[in-house]
C-alpha cells in the first residue's frame, strides 16, 4: 500500500469528476449515493493513514518518483494524519445532513464538497510551500462555491469579501514565496530548513519579510486578530452544512503556522530561530478576547457560534507560540474537539431556526420549538463541550491547555485569559439557551421537524466529544507522539508513486 499517502486526496478529486458527469447530474439521488461511497472509502482511507502513522515513521510520498526538491512531494506523518481524519468525519457528518434537502439548492454542492475536500487534504499532506498555494487554491475556489451555496443577498455580501480577501491573501503569498525562492532556491520544506540556518546576515533579513508575508497569509486563514472580521458575516450566513464544514478551514491556517513555522524556524535556524513566537501569543490571546466579547454580544445564535470558532482558533494560536511538546499536544486535542463541536452547533443552529418561525435563530422570544427536549438535549450537550465542562472533551481539552502552560512565563496570562473567555462563553450560551427553549410565546406550534438524517448527523458530531474522553488515553498520547514527532529529527521513508 505504497500509494495509500495519496488517496486522500485522490479519492475526493475521482469523485468530484464522476460526479460531474452527466448521467450523474441528472439524478439527485445517484449523486447523493455515489459522494456518500466516496466519503466512505475516504473514512476508510483516512482511518489506514493513522494506522500506517502509528508506527513513528514520516512517509514522504515522491509523486511520479521525481526525486525531492524537484518534483511534488507529500508527507503523512501522525500530525498530518490526525487532520485528515478529523476533516473527513467532519465532511461525513455534513453530507448526512445535506441530503435531508439542503444539497437540493445548488447543482454542485456535492462535486464542490469533495473538491474542498480535496484542498484540505492536500494542505494537510504536502511538504512543499508551492504545493501549499497550489492546494489553497483549490480549497478557496471551492469554498467559494459552496458559501454561495443557495443564494440570497447576505449571503452573497458576506461572499463578496471572503472573495476579495482572499484573493488579496493569495497575491501575498505568491510574493512570499517568490522572496523565498530566490534566497533558498527551494520551496521544498525540509530543503529549506536545511538552508535557512546557513543563510548571511542580508539574506535572512529577506526570508524573515517573507516570512512576515507568510504569517499575514495564514493569519488570514485562520483568522486571528486583527485578519477575522470576514469570519462572523461568512460563517453566519452560509448554509448550515457548509457552516459544519467551515468549522475546519480555520484550522488549515492554524496547521500551516504549526507546519510552516515549526519547521523551517525551529530552534536549528540560527537567527531566525522562533520567529513570530511573541507576536503569535499577543494575536492569540487579543482574538480570544476579542471573539469572547463577540459570543457576548451576538444577536442570533449563527453568529454566536461563528465567534465560538474565533474563540478556539485564538487559543489554538496563544498555545501554538508556547512552542513546547507539551503545548502542541494539548493543541491538537483540542483542535479535534473544538472543530466538531463547532461542526455541530452550526448544524443545530439550523434545526433550532426552522422551527421558530420568522424570529428564525435571533436571541429573541419566540414560539415553542415542536422538537424541543430533542433539540434542547442536545444543545444542553453542545453546550457542555463547548464551555469546557466535566465530564465532556471540552473539560479535558482546556485543563491540557492550562497544563501546558506550567512551565511558560507566560502561564499567568493564558490562564486569566483563558478562563475569563469561558465565564463569558458560559454566560452567552446559558443566556441563549434560555432564550430559545424556555422565553416562549403563546402562539401555535409550527415549523419544520427536524428529519432523522439531520439530528442523526448531529448526534454523530456531539457523540464525539464522550468518545474522546472515553478513549482519551490512546487519543492523548497520540497527541503526545504526534508532537515529539514534529520536534525530533525525521524518521523518514520515501515511497514512490506512477
Amino acid at each position: 500500500m505504497q500509494h495509500a499517502v495519496i488517496f486522500p486526496i485522490l479519492l475526493p478529486l475521482l469523485t468530484a469528476a464522476l460526479l460531474l458527469l452527466p448521467p450523474l447530474q441528472a439524478s439527485l439521488t445517484k449523486r447523493r449515493w455515489l459522494s456518500g461511497l466516496g466519503l466512505f472509502l475516504l473514512l476508510l482511507s483516512a482511518l489506514f493513514g493513522l494506522w500506517q502513522s502509528g508506527a513513528g515513521v514520516q512517509t514522504f510520498y515522491l509523486l511520479g518518483n521525481w526525486p525531492a526538491p524537484f518534483g511534488i512531494v507529500l508527507l503523512q506523518d501522525k500530525v498530518s494524519a490526525l487532520f485528515v481524519l478529523l476533516s473527513t468525519v467532519l465532511a461525513c457528518c455534513c453530507w448526512l445532513y445535506s441530503v435531508a434537502g439542503e444539497d437540493e439548492r445548488g447543482a454542485y454542492f456535492q462535486p464542490l464538497l469533495q473538491f474542498l475536500l480535496m484542498g484540505i487534504h492536500g494542505a494537510f499532506l504536502t511538504a512543499d510551500l508551492f504545493n501549499l498555494f497550489v492546494f489553497f487554491e483549490v480549497l478557496l475556489i471551492s469554498s467559494y462555491g459552496l458559501l454561495l451555496h443557495g443564494g440570497g443577498k447576505g449571503r452573497t455580501k458576506a461572499a463578496l469579501h471572503y472573495v476579495l480577501l482572499n484573493l488579496l491573501g493569495s497575491a501575498v503569498f505568491l510574493l512570499a514565496l517568490a522572496l523565498l525562492y530566490a534566497m533558498l532556491g527551494s520551496l521544498n520544506m525540509q530543503d529549506m530548513a536545511q538552508r535557512i540556518s546557513q543563510l548571511g546576515p542580508q539574506q535572512a533579513l529577506i526570508v524573515k519579510a517573507a516570512a512576515g508575508l507568510l504569517l499575514v497569509v495564514f493569519g488570514l486563514k485562520a483568522a486571528i486578530l486583527p485578519l477575522h472580521f470576514w469570519l462572523p458575516a461568512a460563517y453566519a450566513n452560509a448554509s448550515p452544512a457548509v457552516a459544519a464544514m467551515f468549522a475546519v478551514m480555520t484550522k488549515v491556517g492554524v496547521y500551516c503556522v504549526l507546519r510552516v513555522f515549526g519547521s523551517l524556524f525551529a530552534s536549528n535556524a540560527g537567527e531566525l530561530a522562533g520567529f513570530g513566537q511573541d507576536l503569535l501569543w499577543f494575536a492569540g490571546l487579543a482574538t480570544m478576547v476579542l471573539a469572547a466579547i463577540g459570543v457576548i454580544a451576538a444577536q442570533n445564535l449563527k453568529k454566536l457560534v461563528a465567534y465560538l470558532v474565533l474563540v478556539s482558533v485564538g487559543s489554538l494560536i496563544a498555545v501554538l507560540s508556547l512552542g513546547s511538546t507539551a503545548a502542541i499536544a494539548a493543541m491538537l486535542y483540542y483542535s479535534l474537539h473544538s472543530t466538531l463541536m463547532a461542526g455541530a452547533l452550526f448544524l443545530l443552529a439550523d434545526l433550532i431556526a426552522a422551527q421558530r418561525g420568522t424570529v428564525q435563530d435571533r436571541l429573541v422570544s419566540g414560539r415553542p420549538l415542536q422538537q424541543a427536549w430533542l433539540l434542547g438535549v442536545l444543545f444542553f450537550i453542545a453546550a457542555l463541550a463547548v464551555v469546557g465542562m466535566p465530564p465532556l472533551s471540552g473539560f479535558v481539552a482546556k485543563i491540557w491547555l492550562l497544563q501546558a502552560a506550567t512551565e511558560s512565563q507566560h502561564r499567568i496570562a493564558l490562564w486569566s485569559v483563558l478562563l475569563l473567555c469561558s465565564l463569558m462563553v458560559l454566560i452567552a450560551v446559558s443566556r441563549a439557551g434560555s432564550t430559545l427553549f424556555w422565553r416562549v410565546n403563546q402562539q401555535q406550534v409550527s415549523g419544520n421537524r427536524a428529519q432523522p438524517v439531520q439530528w442523526s448527523a448531529v448526534v454523530l458530531l456531539l457523540a464525539c466529544s464522550p468518545l474522546l474522553v472515553v478513549f482519551g488515553n490512546p487519543v492523548m498520547q497520540f497527541c503526545l507522539e504526534a508532537a515529539m514527532q514534529l520536534q525530533l529529527l525525521p524518521n523518514v521513508r520515501a515511497t514512490g508513486g506512477l
